[in-house]
């Protein structure tokens, strides 16, 4: 997915495929994942090369780790129910250095700037009385970095097993709770396919001093994908300046 900010316009593309002749795979050493021609790979000097490519847009970075990878939840295995086998396993690397280039329709541009890479993988993650979650990853200028997950019941309320990490300017990871943070949705946006997302939050660590406004860059970041949901770049404010990315999911109608 792409954000233009200067165009205001938001492009993704899916693809899938089987693992037959060749067509999509994985492997360890050195390590190399594709889907037909997107890929990320080891590049052997401590980076990663990713490079997709569509119709109207692409990217062709290279990523250097700046932090060691931070094990999310205990010992990297983030609970997401009381139920058995609802949880995942799950680290992150908040902060990469990014540097190449990014298609937008017929331009190609040279950019530099920061990444972010999550890994999780589960067999199962929500109870049936979970509707989704409210999934924030943000960069703050002071070198900081916050990932938080609130995860909501059919009937609205926060689950108890909502959490994130704290990740400080030295690499340092602080967990957080779901009693840690407080986050309050300031405005709506709602899909012209159905359905009301949140659009704005404040988001406030009191034994941390943050206190954090959150805007998207575009109202209209919404996947139409296998499982429609809202994914985009917001704007960090307040206490702290910044940027990052909201991921939302179980707001789409049916």
């Amino acid at each position: 997915a792409l954000t233009d900010a200067g165009r205001e316009t938001f492009r993704f593309a899916e693809r899938y495929s089987r693992g037959a002749a060749g067509l999509a795979g994985a492997e360890a050493e050195p390590f190399r994942a594709w889907l037909l021609d997107w890929s990320l790979a080891d590049t052997g000097d401590g980076a990663w090369r990713l490079s997709a490519q569509d119709e109207d847009f692409g990217i062709d970075l290279s990523l250097s780790p700046l932090k060691t990878p931070v094990l999310n939840g205990k010992d990297g295995l983030s609970q997401k129910s009381p139920d058995p086998g609802n949880a995942s396993y799950y680290y992150s690397m908040p902060r990469l250095r990014a540097e190449g280039t990014v298609r937008s329709e017929s331009r190609n541009h040279e950019v530099t700037g920061l990444a972010w890479l999550d890994r999780e993988w589960s067999t199962s993650a929500l109870a049936v009385d979970q509707a989704g979650w409210d999934w924030f990853a943000l960069q703050l200028d002071d070198g900081a970095d916050l990932m938080f997950y609130a995860l909501r019941h059919s009937d609205g309320t926060v689950g108890t097993l909502s959490a994130g990490t704290y990740v400080a300017a030295d690499g340092r990871a602080t967990p957080l709770s779901r009693e840690d943070v407080r986050i309050a949705v300031t405005d709506t946006w709602t899909s012209p396919l159905g359905g009301t997302y949140p659009a704005g939050w404040t988001l406030t660590v009191p034994s941390l001093d943050l206190a954090l406004e959150i805007e998207p860059v575009l109202g209209n970041q919404e996947l139409d994908t296998i499982l429609r949901y809202w994914e985009g770049a917001v704007d960090v404010r307040g206490s702290h300046t910044g940027r990052g990315y909201v991921e939302l999911t179980g707001y789409a109608d049916e």
